[in-house]
């Protein structure tokens, strides 16, 4: 584990090649946070999206930054705060300590000059290290705000689609909308997956119910517009499991009326709550919160690479990090095994098989 200022050397120079932050930002935040793996990861991840994915972020956080920030600090808060002298300042410090050790080295002794001149540089050095933790905690502040006004609008968005489609099925006045394209639905789904929002807690925090693996409450009810695996019977008679979304429940006959995600605006289900499985409304985190994932070998139901079906899989391998996929092995009596390769399923679609394991 680095010091506090080894930390803040190995980020300077990371500023100075041009490298990720994120390792430099979790280094930081080790000797203000210690031990709290939530906090760190959060602002680390938060911070990547922003730092090597995409500018357009990068400049809005930092628009948001000096509006919130600028008039009460008197500074502008970006990514990496601080004016281009405090940074040129810690550096210079920094190289004075290593400096200062080497001489010691050379001449083998300690004496009462270099232990005074040390303490001072670690002193600043300290000071530096936790002034910047502060920042990283002002900005991942800022950037839970600016996660929370997305929901907002996304929630918004949605409604507004619901409006929308309700009004189209059920208007005299207007023809019902024709299916929509294959490639298109299956690029909207995967979509869906990419902007599931990542949860992350505050330390302590444990993950909800329908983050990741983690089931709903016993007393949950999708809501109109939300996705679900539903199980459906077939045209050939047999059941299956497909994607839906809800259309409305009946609290008196304690079941839901959901639209095959697959057939818009043709055949409606009637299904009993049984039959209905909401879906993650959050990613889990492996790093922070690995027991919101479905584990190695477990039994679930899986949405089939470009289908709108769930078939029954094992879990081959959870994700590493938060953008990755879960790997599956989905049942497949064509092969020797009874199990296809592994393939990769998005957490968004990868829900609970209540089921039993085949034999």
């Amino acid at each position: 584990m680095r010091t506090p200022v080894q930390g803040l050397a190995h980020a300077r120079g990371c500023l100075k090649t041009g490298a990720c932050a994120v390792p430099c930002l979790d280094e930081r935040m080790r000797s203000a946070v210690g031990g709290d793996w939530r906090m760190r990861v959060a602002i680390s991840k938060l911070a990547h999206a922003a730092l090597c994915r995409d500018w357009r972020m990068r400049n809005t956080v930092s628009s948001i930054a000096h509006a919130q920030c600028g008039s009460k600090r008197g500074t502008c808060l970006v990514i990496f705060p601080g004016s281009r002298e405090e940074r040129s300042r810690s550096e210079h410090n920094l190289i004075n300590i290593q400096k200062t050790h080497e001489r010691m080295q050379t001449e083998n002794k300690i004496s009462p000059y270099y232990r005074t001149k040390l303490r001072g540089l670690y002193t600043t050095a300290k000071a530096d290290a936790e002034a910047e933790c502060n920042h990283s905690d002002a900005l991942c502040s800022i950037l839970r705000k600016a996660l929370d006004k997305i929901a907002e609008i996304k929630s918004l968005l949605e409604e507004r689609r619901i409006a929308a489609k309700i009004a189209g099925i059920y208007s005299d006045a207007e023809p019902p909308r024709k299916t929509m394209r294959r490639g298109v639905l299956m690029t909207l789904l995967q979509q869906s997956a990419m902007t599931l929002p990542l949860w992350i807690g505050k330390p302590g925090d444990k993950p909800p119910p329908l983050c990741g693996a983690m089931p709903a409450a016993g007393d949950y009810v999708a809501k109109p517009g939300d996705k679900v695996a539903a199980r459906v019977k077939a045209v050939d008679g047999d059941e299956q499991w497909i994607l839906a979304e809800v259309v409305s429940y009946s609290h008196a006959a304690n079941k839901y009326e959901v639209d095959d995600i697959d057939e818009e605006g043709k055949e409606r289900h009637t299904l009993s709550r049984r039959r209905v499985i909401p879906l993650p409304q959050w990613k889990a985190n492996p790093e922070t919160d690995p027991e919101a994932l479905f584990q190695r070998e477990q039994l679930v139901l899986a949405l089939y690479p470009q289908t709108t079906c769930f078939y029954r899989a094992l879990i081959h391998a959870p994700p590493q990090r938060p953008q990755d996929d879960y790997s599956v092995l989905f049942e497949d009596t064509s092969y020797a095994d009874g199990y296809s390769p592994p393939l990769n399923v998005a957490q968004r679609y990868v829900v609970a098989c209540k089921e039993t394991k085949k034999k």
